[in-house]
């Protein structure tokens, strides 16, 4: 099994609704995107998927979130602003984007909150 990993960054506030304690105040961190997209097998030249591809897309979703508040932006205008819920909105928005084969292929979107915190989300069971 051949996996590809990209990543992408946005700077953003938020703060969380439901949650008792110093994350229901507003505050920011610089998230970080990964995904990775599994093949069993080699394209041409030897490469699973074109990197340059795969980031642009999820550039294109990370780049709407850089510098804003996430609360006041859909779907988190209603859905909570967690690490989860953005895991799980990137990879949904990454399976409507990409193109066959890469959409079928995408394993997880996986945001790091901070250096040594991170939420993932994939339909598939996936072990770390």
């Amino acid at each position: 099994m051949f996996v590809i990993s990209v990543q992408s960054h946005y700077d953003a506030a938020h703060y969380l609704r439901s949650y008792r304690g110093k994350c229901e105040r507003l505050h920011g961190h610089r998230y970080v995107v990964e995904v990775a997209l599994a093949t069993e097998s080699l394209g041409a030249g030897g490469l699973a998927f074109d990197f340059v591809e795969v980031k642009r897309h999820l550039r294109e979703l990370t780049d709407r979130f850089d510098h804003t508040n996430l609360n006041d932006l859909p779907p988190f205008t209603d859905l909570e602003p967690s690490a989860e819920n953005q895991a799980r909105y990137f990879y949904e928005e990454l399976k409507k984007r990409l193109p066959a084969p890469m959409a079928e292929a995408l394993l997880y979107a996986r945001v790091w909150e901070t250096p040594t915190a991170w939420a993932q989300y994939s339909e598939k069971p996936f072990s770390v």
